[in-house]
């Protein structure tokens, strides 16, 4: 059986992405810092397919101990990890200015570090194995800097450079990383304003491309891909 870990799985693209692994009969590892969200989501997964395994654990991705508790477990209960999903993330509409003292370090520990922290800890299991796949949910705003959001721009530049570091370092030990580069999503930082989704990506778009490549042939990666708005960023 195939496991997969995934961050932030409970709510936007994390859940898709869970449900389509789910789908493709693949046992999947998800946290959350609600105890509630984890058991409604498990039940959830369990009807889409009832051959996988689903592990959950109470968890904040963002604080190192707990995510690394959480890995350890996951590892236990599954057997070993194939596939990462760094999908935990948060954003902050706001100038590096005017931001509050705490926020870079908040985006710091939410949007980089998870994904730093996992590798550290799979990076040497994945090389033995000469298998597996890591990806890395960034953002366009790591190609094209968003002032009015400083500090998250300045962390998914970073996510994009370490997503390369994973890949070269991986590169002789046919393990595969993908630098997914999304642009607006309908997600649930747009759930009190009144959309058009046609005008955004959708969850499950992200969660189509993650799976079509990673059942690609064992020869080949998609090293980044962007998936934009047909219409341009909303």
């Amino acid at each position: 059986m195939t496991n997969a870990l995934i961050t932030g799985a409970t709510k936007g693209m994390g859940r898709s992405i869970a449900i389509a692994f789910a789908k493709e009969g693949i046992s999947v590892a998800i946290c959350s810092r609600n105890e509630k969200d984890l058991a409604d989501f498990k039940q959830e997964l369990m009807g889409v397919n009832s051959n996988i395994s689903v592990f959950t654990q109470v968890a904040d991705g963002s604080v190192k101990e707990q995510l690394l508790q959480f890995a350890a477990a996951a590892e236990k209960e599954l057997g070993a990890i194939s596939i990462i999903v760094n999908n935990l993330g948060t954003f902050e509409p706001v100038s590096i200015l005017d931001e509050s003292e705490d926020t870079f370090g908040k985006q710091l520990n939410t949007n980089l570090m998870p994904a730093y922290h996992l590798y550290r800890y799979f990076g040497k299991s994945l090389m033995k194995a000469q298998q597996g796949h890591i990806f890395t949910i960034c953002s366009v705003a790591a190609l094209e800097p968003i002032p009015a959001a400083g500090a998250y721009s300045v962390t998914k530049f970073a996510l994009l450079g370490l997503s390369k570091i994973m890949r070269q370092e991986m590169q002789p030990h046919n393990v595969k990383v993908t630098a997914v580069i999304p642009g607006s999503t309908l997600t649930d930082s747009w759930k009190d304003a009144v959309v058009d989704k046609n005008k955004f990506v959708l969850p499950e778009d992200v969660a189509s491309a993650i799976v079509n490549i990673y059942k690609m042939s064992a020869g080949a990666n998609v090293d980044e891909i962007i998936i934009r708005p047909v219409g341009g960023q909303v």
